[in-house]
């Protein structure tokens, strides 16, 4: 995640059925009814926010030429300050905002130009988990402003992006969660997002089709004009885990109007690496994201620990360039450390 949620992935809410079983063969099932147009043919690149005062920051950064560098982890920083495992990262929004500035303020400082607010698990599915669902609209407001507060000190050449992580909950038909119910619950963290400020809605660390398209509709439901990019996390042999490639997301994605796709989580650069080489070769002229792990996650004493150092991750930076991608970034176990070194790799201006 950009909330990584540490020191286990909150975003594998479940194991992966085995390959050969009826769970598998439901699953695949299901990902091809969800996946809507294939990779034959060029790509159709449709509904994409249309310009107006809603995206102009988002038009001027693009119209800047070069590679943007996106953030880093919020999770790992915030568990380095103490966050206790199974605690809502989102509450430290209101009861210890200074400590979320100061994650913010690193990674401007590091040369982010699009920075994520710490709203990860800020949905309603999630914050019901912890008593938190009435919630939503102050936990994703205040993260917005906080995080605008720091983007305006620093300057204001930064994109304040409305971070928006999975449900946690299985979509129907493997499981209860219904489109509906789906588009409702993105489309009101996106309303309470907008409200705060943010400039675009990232939608991360995906692994069904059927949900994230739910949460562009719930994002172009609060606002028509909000630029939204999307990822998905690649981690099963270059497959999502519910057996999307990178081909049929590339392919959704650009149809149901997200402006930047791409891969964000998983297992490393080097997984991450050749998925930005076939979205590229899918699909030409879609704006590419790349923010992966810094390296394999290893459990050490219940703790995710990730060994990329920041000469690995510039390294990194400088090969997903190379494949295709325009927005680059890093994900669980990165810090500004890394970042700034990222930064300087691809020559982006601090």
């Amino acid at each position: 995640m950009s909330e990584d949620s540490e020191p286990v992935a909150r975003h594998r809410s479940r194991r992966p059925p085995a390959p050969g079983s009826r769970a598998a063969d439901a699953a695949d099932a299901a990902a091809a009814a969800a996946a809507g147009p294939t990779s034959d043919g060029p790509i159709a690149i449709a509904k994409q926010a249309k310009p107006g005062p809603a995206n102009a920051r988002w038009r001027a950064l693009l119209a800047e030429g070069g590679p943007i560098l996106a953030d880093g982890a919020m999770g790992t920083m915030l568990f380095a300050s103490g966050l206790q495992f199974g605690d809502p990262p989102e509450v430290w929004n209101v009861s210890q905002p200074e400590v979320v500035r100061r994650i913010h303020r690193g990674y401007l400082e590091a040369g982010s130009r699009i920075v994520m607010t710490n709203t990860f698990g800020g949905n309603r599915l999630r914050l019901r988990l912890h008593g938190l669902h009435e919630r939503v609209g102050e936990l994703n407001r205040t993260a917005a402003i906080i995080l605008r507060a720091e983007v305006d000190a620093a300057g204001g050449q930064a994109l304040v992006a409305g971070d928006i992580g999975p449900t946690g909950e299985i979509m129907a038909p493997l499981g209860t969660l219904s489109d509906e119910e789906a588009v409702e619950v993105f489309a009101e963290q996106a309303a309470a997002l907008i409200a705060g400020g943010v400039d675009v809605i990232w939608i991360e660390t995906m692994s069904h089709l059927s949900e994230i398209r739910a949460a562009i509709q719930g994002a172009r439901q609060a606002s028509a004009g909000i630029p939204i990019i999307a990822t998905m996390t690649f981690d099963t042999r270059g497959h999502t885990m519910m057996g999307v490639s990178p081909e049929q997301a590339v392919a959704s994605l650009a149809a149901w109007g997200a402006d930047a796709i791409g891969g964000n989580c998983g297992n490393g650069p080097d997984e991450l690496l050749p998925v930005i080489e076939r979205m590229r070769a899918a699909a030409p002229g879609v704006t590419l994201v790349a923010k992966s792990n810094a390296g394999m996650p290893e459990l050490v004493d219940l703790r995710a620990v990730y060994r990329a150092d920041p000469p690995t991750m510039a390294e990194a930076g400088l090969a997903f360039q190379a494949a295709g991608a325009r927005i680059i970034g890093a994900c669980c176990g990165s810090t500004p450390a890394h970042l700034k070194a990222m930064a300087e790799a691809l020559a982006v201006s601090l």
